[in-house]
């Protein structure tokens, strides 16, 4: 089988604690609710989620689904999370949580060896990648925005992915995620 390496590195600062933006890298089950790729998550088996925990998993690539299973390799409560996705993906994400101004700088490091029809992917020039990858964080603040408000879930809308929310380079490279104004 061959395969494609691909790695893309974002660092955003997003305007909520960590104590609320961690909780949601760290389980798969919330990421519907923020990501829009993410069409599908299911814990396999029972028990709490610890190292070695792993999720069924359906992405929206397109019009087309991607079947995978999402394994946690590593957790520091509050602070960093490492997940590795099997084929297609071949990939490791890892979200790093810091504290940054009332808000959380996450350092997010996504690598892989993507396989089959989606090395096709792997083509995608950097700015491309990054914002497909922002729309999540886009997600995570207008969901943690709606709770702010006590609206509860929201419903991610791809259509609205980045709307009001602003770079201080870019809006395919964002660095910084701010509130809508």
């Amino acid at each position: 089988m061959t395969t494609m390496w691909r790695r893309v590195v974002l660092d955003v600062l997003l305007p909520h604690p960590p104590a609320r933006v961690h909780p949601l890298l760290a389980d798969p089950a919330r990421w519907p609710d923020f990501a829009p790729a993410v069409a599908f998550r299911q814990r396999i088996g029972d028990g709490p989620p610890d190292v070695g925990s792993r999720w069924w998993a359906v992405d929206r690539i397109g019009p087309f689904r991607v079947r995978f299973a999402d394994v946690l390799e590593s957790i520091e409560p509050g602070e960093r999370v490492v997940w590795h996705s099997t084929s297609p993906w071949n990939s490791r994400v890892e979200y790093l949580c810091v504290p940054e101004g009332g808000g959380t700088r996450v350092h997010a490091r996504y690598e892989g060896d993507i396989a089959g029809w989606l090395q096709l992917t792997a083509l995608l020039p950097d700015f491309a990648w990054k914002w497909v990858l922002m729309r999540d964080f886009h997600g995570i603040t207008r969901l943690l925005d709606a709770e702010d408000r006590g609206m509860g879930t929201v419903v991610t809308d791809e259509s609205s992915a980045g709307r009001g929310i602003r770079s201080p380079s870019s809006e395919l490279t964002a660095d910084r995620v701010s509130r809508p104004r």
